[in-house]
């Protein structure tokens, strides 16, 4: 008898997520010390004494994740070590180490590897943590970069993506869209150069917007301000892929849904102005464009008064019921579900 072969799945309709929980699955952990493998924002090891150690990795490659068009090498390194921290933000951690990684292929020159340096150099500095470690190779297909960042934390207040209550208040840091617009204000000047060797960039008056792509900075300042106010998050994640893509990713963790209001999404107006000048929504941009890497957390309703008048913090929904679904509540009062169109390593050729 011939059996029926199954169309193969291809690695593109299951995305980086589905992916990721489709291979890491059948993994179960064996070590006592191991509270929490994949599917947060770093991993947690118990390392006794009430004090947990924080791992995360991020890896970036030439022409998916990065332009070196428009990214410069020092550029590119200082961003490669701030979103690993950001990821140790996330859980409510403080970052100690770094190991660096890199590929590199003929067309790089000492002096180009030393600015790509210079840039990890700098993080280091401003994040104060050491670089003890990585490797190096060669590569036939540009730059790979890779870095694992190492944390820790005290064992009781380590924030995951799971502890988020129906009832509890949906806030975020800064403000969304920014890197998103400056990622398009980049990919525009780099068409009309291709065109146009000889015009020379227009980027006057666009600095916010650029440095948040080019630069941005982990919100270690939140964690302080919310240690200081005496706020602990029930539930937080960083935002590289998009508000809409994180809000699923903690609303599956924790078991809940949310109701998000428009009108209370923090964007900037550079960004705002930006967004129209190329014909897209503000709000949309803040939802799906990705790599804000602001801090995304649930707070109970008994911190509303601790936080509400936090400049850099807006409180945007609230936590419903889990079968309540995840909607975006417009500013003319129309109910929407939200949907997730985040970043997606595997149907794109450039970076969000």
């Amino acid at each position: 008898m011939i059996s029926e072969s199954k169309a193969p799945v291809s690695i593109e309709q299951l995305g980086e997520f589905g992916l990721i929980k489709h291979l890491t699955g059948p993994f179960t952990t064996v070590q006592k010390s191991t509270l929490k493998s994949v599917g947060d924002d770093a991993a947690v090891i118990d390392t006794g004494n009430g004090k947990v150690t924080l791992v995360t990795t991020d890896m970036l490659l030439e022409g998916i994740h990065f332009d070196l068009m428009y990214m410069p090498l020092k550029h590119l390194g200082y961003k490669a070590v701030a979103v690993n921290i950001s990821d140790i933000c996330a859980m409510n951690g403080e970052a100690r180490q770094i190991t660096v990684s890199i590929g590199l292929s003929s067309k790089y020159t000492l002096a180009a590897v030393e600015e790509l340096y210079d840039g990890i150099r700098a993080a280091c500095k401003n994040y104060d943590v050491d670089l003890v470690g990585g490797d190096t190779t060669s590569s036939k297909q540009g730059l790979i970069l890779s870095i694992t960042a190492i944390g820790e934390a005290v064992k009781e207040k380590v924030v995951y993506r799971s502890g988020a209550k129906e009832g509890d208040l949906l806030c975020v840091s800064g403000d969304l869209g920014a890197a998103y617009m400056g990622y398009q204000l980049l990919e525009r000047e780099k068409r009309v150069f291709l065109e146009t060797p000889e015009v020379q960039p227009d980027l006057a008056g666009f600095d916010y917007v650029l440095e948040r792509q080019l630069k941005p900075e982990a919100r270690v300042d939140i964690l302080a301000l919310l240690s200081k106010t005496g706020v602990l998050p029930t539930a937080m994640i960083d935002i590289s892929d998009g508000l809409a893509s994180e809000i699923f990713h903690l609303c599956e963790q924790s078991d809940v849904g949310m109701n998000v209001y428009e009108e209370k999404i923090p964007i900037d107006s550079v960004t705002y102005n930006t967004a129209r000048e190329f014909n897209l929504d503000p709000t949309m941009c803040a939802l799906s464009g990705g790599e804000d890497y602001e801090l995304l957390f649930t707070i109970s309703q008994a911190d509303f008064e601790k936080v509400k008048d936090i400049s850099e913090i807006s409180i945007i929904g609230h936590c419903t019921a889990k079968d309540s679904g995840k909607y975006l509540i417009s500013k003319s009062g129309n109910v929407h579900p939200i949907q997730a169109q985040g970043w997606n390593h595997f149907n794109q050729t450039t970076p969000e």
